[in-house]
């Protein structure tokens, strides 16, 4: 124990130690922050010369990806402020955005995950490692928008939005990538098109294949967008699809206090079964156009397929899931100009989405009488689910040289028609009860279920000089029960009399550029209602509340001409607000689980000269509670990664980078269940990557 808070206490003064040489800040890219800049595609689905809208959107740039070459998305977000994604294993992991850690069944509806502004799975139907499908190692940018947005993206917007932007590759131009690391990870990047003038088409693809360092563990991964574009006379159609496909060999957690201390430990597969098989396929036509200078209209119908099955190695029997969706939709804004400041921002979004899932069991459990018992071999579940999701939207934005105020709210309707194809209840699958009071699993009878929602979103912010926003947001969130909460029940339960999740959140920022840099600073309160859990009778419920309350600092400085800092930091509380027992505790006023209070990212910047740069980062995780009775944690850890690039005249830049320097023992995640206790996915030793990159 001694010498582990000593190797702790060694990093961080040398981190420190490296930051005060540099001189002390924090941040994005000040170019990135410049005019405060709006995004199109995630704030707005049009173009407009808006500059000053109170929407706030942190975004990782293209530069930014290609220098880090992630290996995984998780080590992108952790250059957002208030983003604490945890890593699972291969390309899983449970997200995190101005939350705890979420987990659970409906844990994925918390955050939206989107591809171009398409979300990546339908409402209720969300899943919790989907940012996988979406093409973030080559993305154009990733944007990351913080808190209620429920006004463009409907249901799960309730903590925020992570939308992957992808390049537009019609426009011309090539670039080729190759990244080699430890471990046996290999992979291959290629972006190129061709621009005809008023039309281009163009690709962006990648492939990975990674062994990985523990036994038995592995992922191979290919991604694919191809866009086209052409002129109208008053705008531009643009086309594009994903193809993503993933075949993961999984290892799951090692358990045992600090387990993750151990290396021998650390290199096993508990779960050697465990695999991830998915792939996913979306398709997109964005008509732009401006009729008239008073109006803007966009349209973009979509189409979305995909299946994935995998092995559920953290449930007892390690179950096979087969789940599958396919559904189109239809997102759209019209943007008319009343007056020389009033604007009215309106639109119609609609989804049609079948869905089917079957959970099925093919030997004998292990474990206790009980467990055996009560997990039966055979189907546990298999049912289908049709989904039509009806969204109108309208907003007020008045907006002057100085000023923007936008007052607005969507009203969302989402019914489910849900089919059973097996047999009512908590028998086997042919019908023969189990013992001690009955199967785990709870199957109910077919029925319809319909949620709506009216979501309101106020916005205002105030620029009195250039480069420098105050801005307000108060806005109301929600999300629908996903499916799985709704119809894959457990023990007595027969039916999940389950509403909408709730959420009320304000936030007030300022954001400011100077010449040496930018500063962005929030501080935000979010109340959640309804929240849905299960209980201690394994009931589908939602009568949890939960508060969530934090500051954001994300600033950049350049000290000297050759020394530049970033830093992207939040400190925040979440806390149980309804009185639950868990075993001989009310958890009511506790930390949640898996909510470090202080978390932050800094990377110190030396050009070596115009060709040679080095980069120094330090990620800080705090400790944190792994149960709701705040009786076990993980004390957190400290990480420091180096990267060096070099470039070349003829358009090839080469890169180095070592990840955790100092070979720290630690953890990406922790977690504590009573029947497992301490159980964890450790961290990856001191490991390396070599990058080419080639722009033709």
């Amino acid at each position: 124990m001694v010498t582990r808070v000593c190797g702790h206490l060694r990093h961080t003064l040398l981190a420190v130690g490296v930051l005060a040489f540099t001189g002390m800040a924090v941040s994005v890219s000040a170019q990135e922050v410049e005019n405060i800049e709006r995004i199109v595609t995630t704030g707005s689905r049009i173009v407009s010369d808006n500059q000053n809208a109170a929407y706030p959107i942190t975004s990782i740039s293209q530069q930014q990806i290609e220098q880090l070459s992630p290996q995984h998305i998780q080590q992108a977000l952790n250059y957002v402020a208030g983003a604490g994604v945890q890593r699972g294993n291969g390309q899983e992991y449970l997200p995190a955005l101005r939350s705890p850690v979420l987990t659970g069944a409906g844990a994925c509806g918390g955050i939206l995950a989107a591809e171009d502004g398409i979300p990546l799975r339908a409402a209720g139907f969300c899943n919790i490692n989907e940012l996988f499908e979406a093409h973030s190692e080559m993305a154009q940018r990733i944007d990351v928008v913080k808190g209620p947005s429920s006004l463009l993206y409907g249901s799960n917007a309730i903590h925020g939005v992570i939308n992957v932007i992808t390049p537009d590759t019609t426009q011309g131009g090539g670039w080729l990538g190759a990244d080699y690391g430890s471990y046996g990870y290999a992979r291959i990047k290629v972006r190129n098109g061709k621009d005809f003038g008023d039309s281009g088409i163009g690709v962006n693809a990648s492939i990975t294949d990674d062994s990985g360092y523990r036994n038995g563990e592995g992922v191979k991964q290919e991604k694919v967008n191809v866009r086209y574009r052409t002129a109208l006379e008053k705008g531009t159609l643009t086309s594009g699809l994903t193809y993503t496909h993933l075949d993961q060999d999984t290892a799951g957690y090692i358990t045992g206090f600090e387990s993750y201390e151990d290396p021998l430990l650390i290199k096993t597969n508990p779960n050697p079964e465990a695999f991830r098989k998915a792939q996913s396929f979306r398709g997109w036509v964005k008509l732009d156009v401006q009729v008239n200078q008073q109006l803007a209209l966009s349209i973009t119908p979509y189409v979305r397929h995909q299946d994935m099955d995998f092995r559920m190695h953290f449930l007892p029997g390690t179950p096979l899931e087969e789940n599958d969706q396919k559904g189109a939709g239809l997102l759209s804004q019209l943007r008319y100009q009343l007056t020389p400041n009033l604007y009215l921002n309106s639109g119609v979004d609609t989804e049609y989405t079948r869905g089917g899932l079957v959970q099925s069991q093919d030997t004998q459990t292990e474990g206790s009488d009980f467990l055996v018992e009560t997990v039966p071999v055979g189907k546990h579940y298999d049912y289908d689910v049709t989904a039509f999701m009806l969204a109108p939207f309208a907003a007020l934005e008045w907006q002057t040289a100085k000023w923007n105020v936008s007052l607005g709210g969507r009203y969302e309707r989402l019914a489910y028609d849900y089919t059973n194809n097996m047999i009512d209840g908590r028998t086997r699958d042919n019908g023969t009860e189990c013992g001690f009071g009955g199967c785990r699993y709870s199957r109910p009878e077919s029925g319809e279920n319909n949620f709506t929602e009216f979501s309101p979103k106020f916005t205002l912010s105030y620029s009195p000089q250039d480069n420098l926003q105050w801005y307000l947001d108060v806005a109301k969130g929600y999300r629908a029960p996903q499916a799985t909460e709704l119809y894959r029940l457990q023990r007595d339960q027969e039916v999940a009399d389950l509403d909408s999740v709730s959420a009320v959140s304000a936030q007030v920022g300022l954001r400011t550029g100077f010449n040496s840099g930018s500063l962005d600073i929030a501080v935000y309160r979010l109340r959640k209602e309804n929240v849905i859990y299960r209980d201690s009778d394994f009931f589908n419920v939602n009568n949890g509340k939960t508060l969530h309350k934090g500051v954001e600092v994300t600033l950049s400085y350049q000290l000297l001409p050759q020394w530049a800092i970033d830093v992207a930091g939040t400190y925040a509380r979440h806390t149980y607000e309804h009185s639950q027992q868990v075993g001989e505790v009310d958890i009511q006023g506790n930390d949640m689980d898996t909510a470090p209070e202080l978390q932050f990212n800094a990377r110190t910047h030396y050009q070596i000269n115009p060709d040679t740069a080095l980069q120094l980062e330090w990620q800080h995780v705090g400790r944190y509670f792994t149960d709701p009775e705040n009786a076990h944690s993980y004390e957190g850890h400290d990480l420091l990664h180096v990267r060096g690039e070099h470039q070349l005249n003829n358009g090839v830049t080469l890169a180095v980078t070592i990840n955790n320097i100092l070979d720290t023992a630690y953890a990406e995640r922790a977690d504590y269940t009573t029947f497992t206790g301490d159980r964890y996915f450790p961290g990856r030793p001191r490991h390396y990557m070599f990058s080419a990159n080639y722009t033709f």
